[in-house]
């Protein structure tokens, strides 16, 4: 079982200063719930075990987005309406977070050739914005005037997956060994 990254834990600070500064400055939008939820999301799927936290029935990891989907036509059918939204919200998570910050990845799925993954046929971005929808419905309570988080990460899903993206452009800028050096330079 993981253990929680602690809320003052360097990493999570870092997360959360890029993920801030990329849908502040970049985009133009200062959601600090947005930034808070995709911040918490990088730290919680440094964890394997959380990006693939998901479990069939035979106890299995669910390692694919169709099988997500599958997972959640089943509980729909059992009538869980709590584990459909668990697993709807870990689709919205997930195919945010791979769009986000592993874009070839998903060029790599769809220009294979030949069909060798079963996320093969699935648009991830479709799919995510979907599934945060319905995360959103599931949970949505009439009276409020705002939009709850899952509506609006649903609602601006590719703004989102850009945020993310810049996130992604600081980490392997942060990598580059000119970069250290300069830091190591202003820091000392």
């Amino acid at each position: 079982m993981r253990t929680q990254v602690p809320p003052r834990h360097p990493l999570r600070q870092l997360f959360g200063a890029l993920t801030e500064k990329s849908f502040t400055e970049h985009l133009g939008w200062p959601d600090l719930n947005v930034t808070a939820y995709l911040s918490n999301l990088l730290v919680d799927f440094t964890h394997t075990d959380q990006l693939y936290k998901i479990r069939n029935q035979q106890d299995q990891p669910v390692d694919t987005v169709v099988d997500l989907l599958f997972e959640s036509e089943v509980m729909l059918e059992a009538q869980s309406l709590v584990r459909e939204r668990d697993v709807h919200r870990h689709i919205g998570d997930f195919t945010l977070f791979m769009a986000g910050l592993f874009p070839e990845y998903l060029r790599r799925l769809k220009s294979a050739g030949l069909i060798y993954h079963k996320d093969f046929l699935v648009d991830y971005v479709k799919t995510g914005k979907r599934s945060y929808g319905i995360v959103a419905q599931i949970g949505r309570d009439d009276s409020e005037s705002t939009p709850p988080l899952f509506q609006k990460l649903s609602e601006n899903f590719e703004l989102c997956v850009t945020g993310l993206g810049f996130v992604r452009s600081d980490l392997d800028r942060m990598q580059n060994p000119a970069y250290q050096r300069a830091r190591d330079l202003l820091l000392n």
